[in-house]
């Protein structure tokens, strides 16, 4: 139950945050909530569907399924965010002063509603379907339905919940400052959700790390804590980045924060209005993604279970070091599948155990780690 929980919390909290923020930012903005509840119901039937394909989408490209479709979702989502965030450069100041020739043609514009409704079906698939999968695994893994049920009704209240809170505190603000406050917000959310993509195709072998655990943190901030959760959320925090993750983070800020002035200075000039941002952000991405393609692995756990789950569900794993693995006190069990090879994490912090498994084709794998942790 306590996995479970945590699960649907973490999820429900980012889906929440994500579309309070953008709520908060477009109050003004006529006719929004249709395009909400439109990007929501998209992204619950996407999530349907990834739940009936959730084993193939697991197994699919030697493993890396998941992290391949995590990476797309995060990156799609940034574009959309920046290209909220240009837009209302242009056009945020009609909006609060309620113009009546122009800001009613604003309020009324399609643009923005559209990637109002893909952002929140973004958010709400990209969480739906981490939330299908992650309960998937702790279903094989011999997870009592009912515990199941009841821990995920418990993440579900208390994650909605906070996301509330984060959106009629945002409400309270004044419109002159609003749109300044959820700017910078959507600004770091962008960054935090570019820099999670990173890592996740660092998972998937495509990006090399440039270096492993830049710093450690986890001391004065655990991001497993609440406060570490909400800020993970909010502005990317993580207690042990990697290299990589630091330059997609800071390249984020610096194009969707550059473009955010430029066309922010230049709003008297109409025809630069809804592709070019979009354009904009898509070609700096591909300078950013041409400059950093390469190859390594790094993994970090993804679910929480307690030990008492974890001694009853896996009391046969024979637990050993991980080889170069990053997790303090971690170990791991190397499980060889035909052309596969499986690894179990674990990472034992009192009478809690970190856990997570990733998978690997096997010359990948060889590729990367040698044949010497291949012991029967």
């Amino acid at each position: 139950m306590l996995a479970s929980a945590l699960i649907l919390f973490r999820e429900v909290l980012e889906a929440a945050l994500i579309i309070g923020i953008v709520m908060a930012a477009t109050k003004e903005v006529m006719g929004r909530g249709r395009w909400i509840l439109y990007g929501i119901g998209g992204g619950l039937f996407g999530a349907a569907a990834i739940a009936f394909f959730a084993q193939t989408i697991s197994e699919a490209a030697a493993g890396m399924g998941q992290e391949y479709f995590n990476a797309g979702v995060l990156f799609l989502a940034v574009v959309m965010l920046g290209w909220h965030n240009v837009w209302m450069s242009r056009h945020g100041r009609e909006i609060s002063q309620k113009m009546n020739a122009v800001g009613s043609a604003v309020r009324l514009g399609a643009r923005p509603l559209y990637a109002l409704a893909i952002v929140v079906g973004l958010a709400t698939l990209r969480e739906g379907s981490e939330v299908v999968l992650f309960l998937y695994g702790i279903a094989l893994g011999g997870g009592a339905a009912a515990e199941m049920m009841m821990g995920s009704l418990l993440g579900l209240a208390a994650g909605g919940v906070l996301g509330a809170v984060l959106y009629f505190g945002l409400l309270r603000i004044p419109m002159k400052h609003l749109f300044t406050v959820t700017s910078w917000m959507i600004l770091l959310l962008a960054a935090g959700l570019a820099s999670q993509g990173a890592h996740y195709l660092v998972q998937a072998d495509v990006l090399p790390p440039l270096g492993q655990a830049i710093w450690d943190s986890s001391h004065l901030l655990s991001e497993r804590s609440m406060t570490g959760q909400l800020l993970h959320v909010l502005v990317g925090y993580s207690a042990r980045p990697d290299g990589i993750q630091l330059v997609f983070y800071v390249a984020t800020l610096l194009v969707i924060g550059g473009l955010m002035r430029l066309y922010g200075t230049t709003a008297n000039l109409k025809a630069n209005g809804g592709a070019k941002p979009v354009l904009a952000l898509l070609a700096a991405a591909g300078m950013v993604w041409s400059l950093v393609l390469g190859g390594a692995m790094a993994a970090e756990p993804q679910c929480w279970v307690s030990y008492e789950e974890f001694e009853e569900h896996v009391p046969h794993f024979d637990l050993r070091r991980c080889p170069e693995d990053n997790i303090e006190n971690g170990f791991c069990r190397l499980v060889v599948d035909g052309d596969k090879v499986h690894l179990y994490y674990f990472s034992f912090e009192g009478d809690i155990c970190l856990y997570d498994q990733r998978s690997y084709g096997l010359a990948k794998f060889l590729k990367r780690f040698g044949p010497t942790y291949l012991i029967d």
